[in-house]
């Protein structure tokens, strides 16, 4: 009897059990359940952002079949370490020639991958300078997996842009957009092979327009995204909303070696001047006006009377070029240039670039106060013209100098005897940041006079870098010596 009850009492208690779960699940759901009935999207946000996004895939499908994925081949030579004792006759004795001591000459391939956009039906194909420099063997991929044998056309290295071509006909192109009309905010997407993965897209918006002194090419004026642009995306488009090329993608800045939210395109324009002179000569013609030209600092402004920095100061000017006989000089602030306003000299040097030779453009400036209208021919730039002054790759790297014209001293009130260059800008990175100053005059480099600009690249572009060097330096009314070290 008292077995029968026991059982009875524990059939209860898991009846009771069973009851109290089925309550907390019961509960839970209806909980659940009223949360899920509780979370509304309008009819009007569903309907809107099913728009969006219909539109965003119809745009890469669209654009996806002019983009297609290159892969090169070089060969890389590797000089080999011989040991010394290979010469010895004691070790040739037992170990011959080889010995198995020190590394024998040897070369192995090397493979890339990179992107690259069908800009002409007949086979031409944009993408960057660096996916196909040095390569013996160029394979593309189009998007429907067909694959030819490339060929290079042209490349700059000063724009880091290339034009390959494959043996095809009838292939699909994308349309050319106005890179000029981007403005910061516009949505884009970015199509191209990161890490071998092809036809990857992302999206984003221009996050800033002329970026230049990124370091990445000669010639720079960059589109700024956060489109995500990873290692293989290179020679990619980049595409605006009405699937227009306006960019090519070219490199990121990250401190780690992947995407950081920050990614540089080839403007459209320039692009596109740059790939129609590759393909009608084998390289770029480029306009050339024949002067070197520098940011305006708040100082110099200041000491030139100008009201705004937008513009380019002419710090020097070649003799017998085109602005020497247009009548620019030395000191004047160019504004305008074919009747478009300057920002910087960068602005300036890449509107002259894309100029075709033989044009002749009205240029504005200011000198003395006055605005001055001058109309200037446009000659071809050679290489040597072409050739910025001499790199500096010492302790002065970073320091921008000109010379002292007459109305910078009479301002600064410099005496006679002093002669040198004036130093305009140091940049940040630059080892003489914390030791020279913006305005001090540089007289003598290594006991050696300069007099002007030439003189003073004569002497700073044949040290070292890991040379230290002396200067005599004029400073608010005191001659001193001080020494600078790249270390």
């Amino acid at each position: 009897m008292k077995s029968r009850t026991k059982v009875y009492l524990a059939a209860a208690g898991l009846i009771a059990i069973g009851i109290f779960v089925g309550l907390i699940l019961s509960s839970s759901f209806e909980i659940a359940t009223k949360g899920y009935a509780d979370y509304k999207i309008s009819d009007k946000s569903i309907e809107t952002l099913t728009r969006i996004s219909d539109a965003m895939a119809e745009l890469s499908q669209a654009v996806e079949p002019t983009v297609v994925n290159i892969s090169t081949t070089r060969t890389i030579k590797t000089p080999g370490v011989r040991n010394p004792f290979f010469n010895d006759p004691f070790f040739k004795k037992f170990f011959g020639d080889g010995g198995g001591f020190g590394e024998e000459p040897h070369e192995r391939k090397a493979m890339s991958l990179g992107s690259g956009v069908i800009v002409d039906p007949n086979g031409y194909i944009l993408t960057n300078n660096h996916v196909i420099k040095g390569a013996e063997e160029i394979k593309v991929t189009l998007a429907d997996k067909r694959v030819f044998k490339g060929k290079i056309i042209g490349a700059d290295a000063k724009t880091d842009l290339a034009v390959v071509k494959i043996d095809a006909k009838n292939l699909p192109a994308i349309k050319w957009g106005n890179s000029d009309k981007l403005r910061t905010g516009d949505m884009i997407i970015a199509i191209g092979s990161p890490y071998g993965l092809n036809q990857t897209v992302t999206s984003g918006i221009v996050s800033a327009v002329g970026r230049a002194n990124v370091g990445i090419a000669d010639y720079e004026d960059f589109i700024q995204t956060d489109a995500s642009i990873n290692p293989g995306n290179s020679g990619g488009p980049l595409v605006n909303a009405r699937g227009e090329l306006v960019g090519i993608n070219t490199a990121i800045f990250s401190t780690t070696g992947g995407y950081q939210g920050i990614g540089f395109a080839i403007p459209s324009n320039m692009a596109q001047v740059v790939m129609e002179s590759l393909i009608k000569h084998g390289k770029v013609i480029r306009g050339w006006l024949g002067i070197w030209i520098q940011p305006l600092s708040p100082e110099l402004a200041k000491k030139f009377g100008l009201k705004s920095e937008k513009g380019a100061l002419v710090s020097d000017i070649v003799e017998g070029g085109p602005a020497d006989k247009a009548g620019i000089k030395r000191g004047d602030f160019i504004t305008e240039f074919n009747g478009k306003k300057i920002d910087d000299p960068t602005q300036l040097r890449n509107m002259v670039a894309d100029t075709p030779p033989g044009r002749e453009v009205p240029v504005k400036l200011i000198r003395n106060g006055q605005e001055i209208s001058l109309n200037v021919k446009i000659a071809e730039q050679s290489e040597e013209e072409s050739a910025l002054k001499p790199q500096v790759e010492n302790a002065l790297a970073g320091v921008n100098v000109q010379d002292i014209t007459p109305s910078l001293r009479q301002n600064m009130r410099l005496p006679q005897r002093i002669q040198g260059v004036i130093i305009t800008s140091i940049a940040e990175d630059s080892p003489a940041q914390d030791v020279l100053q913006s305005e001090d005059i540089i007289m003598e480099v290594n006991r050696t006079k300069v007099k002007n600009v030439n003189d003073y690249l004569k002497v700073v572009s044949g040290i070292k870098p890991d040379e230290s060097i002396l200067l005599l330096v004029y400073r608010q009314g005191q001659t001193f010596y001080l020494t600078l070290s790249s270390k």
